[in-house]
């Protein structure tokens, strides 16, 4: 951080927002708070609801509370700071804050794709060695798994502001976008930032894409030894692998969209943002609980429960 004040005549920087009109930004405002309430309700009645439950507690329902937290941290890194700023006519953020703002946006959204990557280790252990399944996925593996993505992550994100932090930031102060993240503010660094650029698109794209490969293969062998089972046992595999499939989509479409082409200060850039930071977080305890019927049942429990203690 010294070096930062040394070669930075830029305390403070400003976004442009996500559209300029006062009018639409209220209307945002209107749009935005309630989806960003329910996903943090919505994700923490998960959380709640596994942590209480004594039949949800398989590793896949340990994994689902963990990426439910990340979801909610995530979404929190950006979405917050985004609403208040709708209100705003002058939209600041300090150096730091900046700073911050990508490290935490980084290291939350890593953990979630490694989070996925394990759900969908857990379904393919399920699925294809199910006689083994509880001796593989013991209690101390899933605590291994899920503390290695919470480092992954960690790492991720250091290195991405170890190049950061080096950068010297002398002249304009507006970056184009409604939060913090590293193309964007490294348009306004006062030195070229093409190999800086390079690094730190390796290191989110790879990540992104490897895992997505992993993603994909996983499933598509799941897909196939699901032809051994019987139709029961398929439709219920099939359903659960269904929600993870989408929630995997819905995160990757547009990470890779934005991740894997040049940078650019599309509009639409902006909107595939929003979709990712303010959208997805909220959809995946809708996509998880209404296609799972053992989490709606541990919810109706709790809230009965809850009922019963209030009377």
């Amino acid at each position: 951080m010294e070096s930062m004040a040394i070669t930075n005549n830029v305390t403070e920087l400003i976004f442009t927002g996500l559209f300029q009109d006062p009018e639409v930004q209220r209307a945002c405002f209107v749009v935005f708070l309630p989806v960003y309430l329910a996903t943090v309700v919505g994700n923490g009645l998960i959380v709640l609801t596994v942590n209480v439950s004594k039949s949800l507690r398989s590793p896949m329902y340990f994994f689902l509370s963990y990426l439910s937290l990340v979801e909610i941290t995530y979404s929190s890194t950006v979405v917050p700071k985004f609403i208040t700023d709708l209100l705003a006519k002058i939209k600041t953020i300090s150096l730091e804050g900046c700073v911050a703002q990508i490290f935490f946006f980084h290291f939350f959204g890593v953990t979630e794709i490694l989070l996925l990557v394990v759900m969908a280790y857990d379904r393919y252990v399920a699925i294809c060695k199910p006689l083994q399944y509880m001796n593989i996925m013991s209690r101390q593996l899933c605590h291994v798994l899920v503390a290695g993505s919470w480092l992954g992550g960690f790492f991720h994100s250091i290195i991405q502001i170890l190049i950061t932090i080096q950068l010297p930031f002398c002249g304009p102060n507006v970056i184009d976008h409604y939060f913090c993240d590293l193309q964007p503010l490294f348009k306004l660094a006062c030195t070229d930032t093409f190999v800086e650029g390079v690094i730190v698109l390796a290191n989110s794209g790879l990540i992104a894409l490897c895992s997505f490969l992993i993603l994909v293969s996983s499933y598509i062998i799941i897909l196939v030894n699901l032809r051994n089972h019987s139709a029961e046992g398929r439709r219920k595999a099939l359903s659960t692998c269904a929600s993870h499939i989408t929630v995997v989509l819905l995160f990757f479409g547009p990470a890779i969209f934005l991740y894997m082409r040049p940078s650019s200060t599309f509009t639409e850039d902006k909107l595939v943002a929003v979709f990712y930071t303010v959208v997805t977080p909220m959809l995946n305890p809708i996509i998880y609980t209404l296609r799972n019927a053992d989490v709606k049942i541990a919810m109706r429990r709790l809230w009965g429960k809850k009922n019963l203690g209030m009377e």
